[in-house]
Order: C-alpha cells, then structure tokens, then sequence
C-alpha cells in the first residue's frame, strides 16, 4: 500500500492581517454619493480598503502630533 502525498503546508505569512472585528458607519445619502464619486474619480475599486486606511491614516496622524513630550512646544522653539 502506498503512503499518500500530503501537501506542504504554506509557510509564508499573511500581507494582511486577518479580521475579526467589524466596525458600522452610517452615512447621509449626499455623503455615500460624495464617498462613491471621489473612489470613481480616482479609480478606487476596494471601498472597505480605502477606507480603513483613510481612516488609520488620520488617526496614526494625529497620534504622532500628540505625542507627550517632556516640555511644551513654547519651550523647545526657544
């Protein structure tokens, strides 16, 4: 009897990480129609995409912006 070939499995990581959380946003209908002509504007076919990273963007902004500091911005410029 021959031993069957088992495949190997896929080593490589993942790009993206997988989700399990879902987050809702309800929009106007003037607000999806602007949503919707800026993604066909610029060719955007990923809406859900586009948006988490629009959305990750801003907030890892403004993160970096408020960052703690010893000493207020007055006091570095001096």
């Amino acid at each position: 009897m021959a031993k069957k070939k088992i495949a190997p499995k896929a080593t490589t990581a993942r790009i993206q990480p997988v989700r399990h959380k879902r987050v809702v946003c309800l929009v106007s209908d003037e607000e999806n129609r602007i949503i919707d002509d800026y993604l066909k504007k610029y060719k955007i076919n990923n809406k859900s995409n586009w948006m988490r990273e629009t959305l990750l963007a801003f907030i890892y902004k403004n993160l970096d912006e408020d960052y703690p500091t010893l000493f207020n911005e007055h006091d570095m410029r001096r």
